[in-house]
């Protein structure tokens, strides 16, 4: 059974039960069933077009259940519209599809779901166990998001940046269970592109590139995190930096920059030093400055003051920190950093210390405890 096949099936599938009438949450279920019918029937009697077969199963369930539900007898006219059963026109509608499930109704956790279940094609259970969730919350949480999309019909074009933002968050959703969804969010987010001529889309595509080419290089054996500066680089995937770097020349000769192309540049700039001391630091400043005035953004703020540290020095880089929220997460490990720069370990290690206390992860709590820990000992001798 191609599992990569049925999922990249998917999004046209449901495309077309939506095009011919169904609405969203009939046709997701139907095109579901179908999948289901797939996996059964698919390793024994493979059918000639699998794109074919599935749109014929899953507007046959999409009929039956019209048929069975006596509130929606207004359907029942769908009933002698059945295609004859023969390959099936080339309409791409994934990219209504992506507009629907980045609905600005919706919740950013439900919108992930919604992408993963409706254009990634996941199962109700792969996405719960990918987003560490119990499997009944998430059937919930796709439930309501189906009814809340149900009957939108797109009579304008819909918003890019939404688009992009929910696929960004599927991307920080990292690992878990038995579905990668960092790679989940490239493979979707080369499927928007291949749909869509947007240098912003291309933008998206570079930063996660860069970003999952680092991948092998975070984490230590013991599943500790290793910091960027500390990163053994020969471990960096120099087929993906490549390739990242090449769609964010592209993009940016485009002349439309936009805040994914900045965050971009800013990761190729990490990838292309071959040490961390070699670093080109004023250009990643410059860029920061960029996407300070694309995005106002107070995280971007507290990222720039770490590059300027490392540009100017560490009180530059505090003077920086200092015009912020330090209720932002990550400013106070972004603080002992700068202070340990400086030399004062007392309050480099009494910051990593609170730091730890305000992580949102395991893994980077017990980071930040071990900084605390080494600079108290320092501190000892």
């Amino acid at each position: 059974m191609d599992e990569a096949l049925l999922r990249s099936l998917t999004p046209s599938v449901l495309g077309i039960l939506v095009r011919r009438g169904a609405d969203f949450t009939a046709a997701e279920d139907a095109v579901q069933d179908a999948l289901v019918e797939a996996v059964r029937a698919w390793p024994a009697d493979p059918p000639r077009d699998p794109k074919g077969w599935l749109v014929t199963v899953a507007w046959r369930r999409f009929l039956d259940a019209t048929r069975a539900d006596a509130a929606r007898r207004r359907r029942e006219s769908l009933v002698d519209e059945e295609p004859v059963p023969g390959p099936t026109p080339m309409v791409d509608d994934t990219l209504q599809l992506y507009f629907l499930c980045a609905h600005p109704s919706l919740t950013p956790s439900s919108a992930v779901a919604l992408t993963l279940r409706a254009v990634g094609g996941l199962t109700t259970r792969q996405i719960a166990r990918a987003c560490l969730v119990p499997e009944a919350t998430m059937a919930q949480r796709i439930s309501r998001a189906k009814r809340t999309v149900a009957g939108v019909r797109f009579d304008r074009p819909g918003d890019v940046a939404t688009v992009l933002r929910v696929l960004y968050l599927v991307f920080n959703e990292g690992y878990g269970g038995d579905v990668d969804l960092s790679a989940e969010a490239i493979r979707l987010t080369r499927q928007l592109a291949a749909t869509i001529d947007h240098p912003e889309v291309a933008g998206l595509l570079a930063l996660m590139l860069l970003h999952h080419a680092r991948r092998a290089a975070r984490t230590a054996p013991d599943g500790s995190l290793v910091p960027l500066a500390e990163q053994d680089r020969g471990r960096w995937d120099t087929g993906l930096i490549a390739e990242g770097v090449e769609i964010l020349r592209a993009a940016l000769a485009r002349d439309r920059l936009g805040e994914f192309q900045a965050q971009a540049a800013i990761a190729a700039l990490h990838a292309d030093a071959p040490t961390a001391g070699e670093t080109d630091w004023v250009q990643i400043v410059e860029w920061y400055d960029e996407l300070t005035l694309l995005t106002d953004s107070p995280v971007v703020r507290l990222n720039r003051a770490v590059a300027v540290g490392e540009a100017d020095g560490p009180r530059a880089g505090l003077a920086a920190l200092a015009a912020l929220d330090d209720s932002l997460p990550r400013y106070a490990a972004v603080s002992a950093y700068l202070h340990e720069r400086d030399g004062d370990l007392v309050t480099a290690a009494r910051r990593y210390a609170e730091a730890a206390r305000r992580a949102e992860n395991l893994a980077e709590r017990d980071h930040l405890m071990r900084q605390a820990a080494r600079l108290n000992a320092r501190g000892c001798r």
